[in-house]
């Protein structure tokens, strides 16, 4: 038994003695990776362009190759962060170009870049090139109507009151103009909706063309609509004959005819036979004796107004 303890001792000891040379290796490294990285380097990176404020009636073209391949001098943390993430240089077309024949040229100092997208640790040695050409094209900047695309079903009993509202109720397009000038209206992604009983409140995707070259003010619209409870109406309404010569006398029956509608419940009792214009124009007339009767006004409220008699019969009275 005491030679076991010994032995356990004497390897509690060793494992120690190894957790602190790994300790002292660790800090070692963290220390030398500090040192490193805390002195200064000089190199060339290779910076994109991130355009900014380009005017919406302009899309510039075959920008790929506007880079800028900058000399610089910093510590290494700094060079830690740029090979970590793409550098970029900001050109804000509002302000850091101007334009010539079809393009915009930028064309600035080290010492203006320096001072304006570096900050003191870091020192600008060389800039290639030192001017940049965007050419560009013309925009068209064109505002269209969004159509709702919907196959919506309701519960028996119900219907929309009044209409499908989208908002916003259009788009811009920002594109170039053999594009845009092709496009009268964009359609929502299709909702389907069935035995809908309650008012109606969804986010929709656009449906927009299959192209990166145009832009778009915004890919979403809200379509909202309010559902209620709906019956059947039905009224007399008098019957009115238009474009009658004036040495002509007729008689005609009936004298009212029987239009039925659809409304809501909440609707129901403000409908009124004053609301409906039916006629029957005589210039329309064929062979026979009689007219075509035609629903020609109708309140907003009403769905599905129609008539339930085709014909009126009418006889020339001297």
């Amino acid at each position: 038994m005491i030679k076991t303890l010994k032995t356990h001792l004497l390897s509690s000891i060793k494992s120690k003695k190894i957790n602190v040379f790994l300790l002292f290796l660790l800090s070692a490294f963290i220390i030398l990776i500090f040192n490193k990285l805390s002195k200064e380097y000089t190199n060339t990176l290779v910076f994109s362009v991130e355009k900014q404020q380009v005017p919406l009636e302009h899309v510039i073209l075959n920008d790929s190759a506007n880079v800028l391949a900058i000399t610089l001098k910093t510590h290494g943390f700094r060079w830690l962060n740029y090979y970590m993430s793409k550098p970029k240089i900001k050109i804000d077309f509002a302000k850091d170009v101007y334009r010539k024949d079809s393009a915009y040229v930028w064309h600035k100092s080290i010492k203006y870049l320096a001072n304006t997208q570096f900050d003191d640790q870091v020192e600008l040695l060389n800039i290639s090139p030192d001017t940049l050409y965007f050419k560009y094209g013309v925009n068209l900047v064109k505002t269209v109507p969004i159509q709702l695309k919907s196959d919506i079903k309701f519960a028996l009993g119900y219907d929309i009151s009044g209409d499908y509202n989208l908002k916003p109720d259009s788009v811009t397009i920002i594109g170039p103009d053999v594009l845009v000038s092709k496009l009268d209206f964009i359609d929502t992604k299709l909702v389907t909706l069935a035995d809908v009983k309650t008012n109606i409140i969804k986010n929709l995707a656009l449906d927009f063309p299959n192209t990166t070259d145009l832009k778009f003010s915004t890919d979403l619209v809200t379509l909202s609509a309010n559902v209620g409870k709906f019956t059947e109406g039905k009224l007399k309404v008098p019957i009115e004959i238009i474009n009658i010569p004036e040495n002509l006398n007729i008689k005609y029956f009936p004298k009212e005819i029987n239009v039925s509608y659809y409304v809501s419940l909440n609707n129901f009792n403000s409908v009124t036979v004053k609301d409906f214009k039916v006629v029957c124009d005589y210039s329309k007339v064929g062979k026979g004796s009689t007219l075509t009767p035609e629903l020609v006004e109708r309140p907003e409220q009403v769905k599905n107004a129609k008539i339930n008699q085709q014909l009126i019969e009418f006889i020339i009275t001297k």
